[in-house]
């Protein structure tokens, strides 16, 4: 029986695009261009409301167990961050109260949460680094453990990341890339770095079920959930969570806020403790087992596997053209252009339209996450306006391409805010 638990939570909000969308004028600035893909509006909407359900009254829950001896990980996407920093500093302060904590360990995820790993591993692996700088500028820590996007894991990514320098990675114990394993131990590929399993359904029993009235387990107490635990077998437990789990997935009418408070005490009543997940690998370190890993990127979305954003035309549509995006900003060799590729890049806007020609839970989930002001357009004016965005962002692009004629930057009506990255010469601009 797992006498380890480590508990993992993400917190993530996307920077979501401008749709219908709009025109890009010949010859416009970068500014404008910036005003033309990215609705801040919308995004400081959805934000605001997500601060107030989950990420005020889940940080204060948090905070107060984690100075009980609750030991907690967690990680944030720079996207979340740059919102935080432009929209409510008071709530950043809170985040970072948190990390501040000694029972917290940051978790390093991949800064605006892409998938940037399956077109340019060398440009990925740059980016990690610089992330793992730019949250010891924001927190003070650097994180050592990794859980990249959506906990996506291959061969191929496994090596990058010990070049970029961390230690351990999580991915999601699929019984497709486990095999005959458990996920209930540490293992490791083919070097050093350590590998980290997130129990698929403890996880799913409150990330997804826990509101769920029809569920047959229904309602779930703490103590039950705490004998669960327990009785898994194996050296330790680790389970993950989307932040957004405690009072925006599952409202505080729901229980969750009083099932967080008194888990701990559970967890202690029946002989389980928490850990870190660097703890676990001093721990664990010296009997980690061989993990055969894929060749192509498992993830904890869906089914597991990268069908659940590229399983439909629409999706691989969009990820065609984040390819040729990401390419022609690298042509231009602008460091704006390329961080605006990075922004589109990311994984929100395949999740975004999963549904698209399917039913079925993933599809509901997929959906639930569209912007409600989306839906005016219908399902295939989404489809459409959203190819839309990336085209008129080529097409913007091609004028900032060498041996082009000088251009005469417009002249900008709108403010912008710069904020500097690490990495020299790069500004990126929310």
């Amino acid at each position: 029986m797992a006498c380890n638990l480590v508990m993992y939570t993400v917190v993530h909000q996307p920077r979501r695009i401008k749709l219908p969308a709009q025109p890009i004028p010949q010859g416009a600035s970068i500014d404008d261009i910036i005003h033309c893909l990215f609705d801040e509006p919308l995004n400081e909407r959805y934000f605001r409301k997500v601060a107030a359900q989950c990420y005020y009254p889940a940080t204060e829950s948090f905070l107060a167990l984690v100075r009980q001896g609750l030991k907690l990980s967690i990680g944030f996407s720079v996207s979340f961050l740059r919102q935080a920093e432009q929209w409510d500093r008071a709530l950043l302060n809170r985040f970072k109260a948190l990390v501040a904590e000694p029972n917290v360990e940051l978790i390093g995820v991949e800064p605006y949460h892409s998938f940037l790993f399956l077109y340019d591993l060398p440009l990925f692996i740059q980016r990690m680094r610089w992330m793992r700088s730019e949250m010891e500028r924001i927190f003070g820590k650097q994180p050592i453990i990794t859980d990249t996007t959506e906990m996506c894991m291959s061969a191929v990514l496994y090596h990058a990341l010990e070049q970029a320098g961390f230690t351990g990675g999580l991915l999601d114990g699929r019984s497709w890339v486990l095999a005959w394993r458990e996920a209930t131990h540490l293992y490791h590929y083919s070097g050093r770095l350590k590998l980290l399993p997130r129990h698929l359904s403890l996880s799913d029993d409150v990330g997804y079920r826990f509101s769920n009235r029809t569920w047959d387990r229904w309602p779930l107490l703490a103590e039950t959930y705490a004998h669960w635990l327990r009785e898994a077998w194996g050296d330790f437990v680790l389970i993950g969570w989307d932040y957004e789990t405690f009072g925006e997935h599952h409202r505080r009418e729901s229980g969750v806020f009083e099932f967080l408070r008194r888990l701990p005490e559970e967890l202690t009543r029946q002989g389980a403790q928490t850990h870190t997940p660097s703890e676990i690998i001093s721990l664990l370190g010296e009997a980690s087992f061989h993990l055969p890993l894929p060749g192509f990127p498992s993830t904890w979305a869906g089914s597991g596997g990268m069908d659940f954003f590229l399983g439909n035309s629409a999706q691989q549509t969009i990820f065609q053209l984040m390819l040729q995006m990401h390419g022609l900003a690298k042509l231009t060799e602008d460091p704006e252009l390329l961080d605006l590729a990075l922004w589109l890049g990311q994984s929100d806007n395949l999740h975004l339209i999963q549904w698209f020609g399917r039913s079925g839970a993933e599809a509901e989930v997929s959906a639930y996450f569209t912007p409600r002001e989306w839906w005016a357009l219908g399902p295939a004016g989404i489809i459409h306006e959203q190819q839309q965005v990336y085209q008129n962002f080529l097409r913007a692009m091609e004028p900032f391409l060498p041996g082009k004629l000088p251009r005469q930057p417009a002249q900008s009506p709108l403010g912008d805010h710069k904020l500097t990255l690490a990495e020299p010469g790069i500004e990126m601009r929310y």
